[in-house]
């Protein structure tokens, strides 16, 4: 249960972490979080009004958001209660409820904290809505996760979303002046590496003042350069769960830098899933379709090398076959660009639905029989190739449908010759009909 300042279970006489040394008195003394708790912010203007709604607090791990639910439970005068979802059951909710209920008869309100609130199953999220609804209690519920895919609507319906962003470098540096001006010296780094601790903290304040307090504890003769704190300190995973929102987040960062012709970015995004743990099979897929999505017949080679980085992915694997993807990363994003064989072929699907069940003409049918020759299938046909430039012009759409043009090529690329090809055809159609 531990937050961004407070160690869960130290008793105030033991020795304790510096993250909980430099836990805020009040919610003015929160760093990275002025959109929310500023007095114009939305959770600033509830406390200055002694009203404090329901509320979902999402955000990545360590900024902030159980100190957060803390102090508004101080600073509006609530009785504050805190449960997890990974530790509390159905039992536990009861007692807190009734004692909520009881409390609440001598006058007094209760916050309720739920941290990682998205571990409780859709039935477990039920039982809060009766005491949400009749003001029993003020749920503050706390999320790593996207809201909309674990918390249900029922819920949603009943608490206001506040997104917390991950702590800027502003925020980190704030920390530790904190952490400084507290233990009375400095940290012994070069201005390098103090911007080398903050980048390997990612945002995450507790993990920011973890690190420091290992480095205030040193015994150096002289202040760590970068290479020699990277040395020292272990790099933090990167924060990546491959079933979550941020795989898709990324996966769409990727695809969109794709689209966008720009392959520096592509390749970031690449390398953020690579080094994440991603499978490198679920890239591949979404490479061959942004093949067929965004370059289409524009570059018709496209197609062919990230199917061909998608059987290396099989037949190399990792860590060779990055290199395959990263060189069908860069084909596409430095590829000429067409969406129109994806456009085309959206519209000939909602076409279709359109009509129904409209037969071909007879002259394009099959006439494997005598009898169905006697009914006319395949009577007037002409044979392609026999006719003057390989192209007869006849109508190959069904005789209650007027023609449809689905493909538009754009004209980029290798889209140029067919646009052409396809003016030219359309114009001895017109004068052969």
């Amino acid at each position: 249960m531990s937050d961004l300042f407070e160690a869960a279970g130290l008793d105030q006489g033991a020795p304790r972490p510096l993250a909980d040394r430099l836990r805020p008195a009040k919610l003015s003394e929160v760093v990275g979080q002025d959109h929310l708790l500023k007095p114009d912010g939305p959770i600033g203007r509830m406390v200055a009004g002694k009203r404090l709604a329901s509320m979902v607090l999402w955000g990545p791990p360590g900024v902030g958001k159980t100190t957060i639910a803390r102090l508004l439970a101080e600073e509006t005068g609530l009785e504050f209660q805190q449960v997890s979802a990974v530790f509390s059951g159905v039992a536990d909710l009861r007692k807190v409820f009734e004692a909520a209920r009881g409390r609440r008869a001598l006058g007094k309100g209760t916050l309720l904290f739920v941290d990682e609130i998205h571990r409780f199953n859709r039935a477990q999220q039920d039982g809060f809505l009766p005491y949400v609804e009749e003001g029993v209690v003020t749920l503050v519920g706390a999320t790593t996760e996207n809201p909309s895919f674990e918390i249900n609507a029922a819920l949603l319906s009943r608490a206001q979303v506040f997104v917390l962003k991950r702590l800027d470098d502003a925020a980190l540096e704030q920390l530790l002046q904190r952490g400084e001006a507290l233990l009375g010296t400095t940290l012994p780094l070069t201005e390098d590496a103090r911007i080398a601790l903050c980048n390997l903290a990612d945002g995450d304040g507790r993990y920011l003042l973890t690190l420091a307090e290992e480095l205030f504890a040193l015994k150096t003769a002289k202040p760590l350069d970068a290479k020699a704190l990277g040395e020292m300190l272990q790099k933090r995973a990167p924060a990546y769960d491959k079933d979550r929102e941020e795989h898709y987040n990324l996966i769409s960062a990727l695809h969109k830098s794709i689209r966008g012709s720009d392959p520096d970015a592509a390749l970031y995004w690449l390398a953020r899933m690579v080094t994440g743990g991603e499978d490198l099979l679920f890239i591949a897929r979404r490479l061959v379709r942004a093949a067929a999505e965004d370059v289409g017949l524009a570059d018709p080679t496209a197609l062919l090398i990230c199917n061909a980085a998608k059987d290396a992915v099989h037949f190399i694997g990792p860590p060779e076959a990055e290199l395959h993807l990263a060189q069908a990363v860069i084909h596409l994003a430095t590829a000429p660009k067409s969406n129109a064989a994806y456009t085309a072929w959206k519209q000939a699907k909602m076409a279709a639905s359109e009509t129904g069940t409209l037969g071909p003409p007879m002259h394009i049918r099959n006439a494997p029989t005598k009898l169905m020759k006697d009914l006319g299938y395949g009577a007037g046909y002409s044979y392609d190739h026999d006719s003057e430039e390989g192209f007869s012009g006849q109508n190959y759409f069904p005789d209650e449908m007027q023609r449809r043009q689905f493909y538009q090529p754009e004209g980029r690329g290798r889209e140029g010759a067919i646009k052409e090809r396809l003016e030219h055809w359309a114009k001895l159609r017109g004068e052969r009909s």
